[in-house]
């Protein structure tokens, strides 16, 4: 499983409309960054109280960045 699935799944898992979530992977030199996107009425749900799920988000990403030796960056776009 890649990271675009796994950003995917737990952001289908935490929305109303599952249908909508679109990740895109964007990948640099050295970083690569996954742009997600969900419907407007689901942005609340993905970013959580004070930003706390999409940090723990980014958390997971960097940690499994890790082990790949890979930088990880999530972008959620409105």
């Amino acid at each position: 499983m890649g990271m675009k699935d796994l950003v995917e799944e737990i952001a289908k898992s935490l929305v109303d409309i599952p249908e909508e979530v679109v990740v895109r992977e964007v990948a640099g030199e050295q970083v690569t960054v996954l742009e997600l996107r969900v419907a407007p009425s689901d942005l609340g749900k993905v970013i959580g109280k004070q930003g706390r799920t999409a940090r723990a988000i980014r958390t997971l990403l960097g940690a499994s960045g890790m082990k790949l030796n890979r930088r990880f960056t999530l972008e959620i776009l409105e």
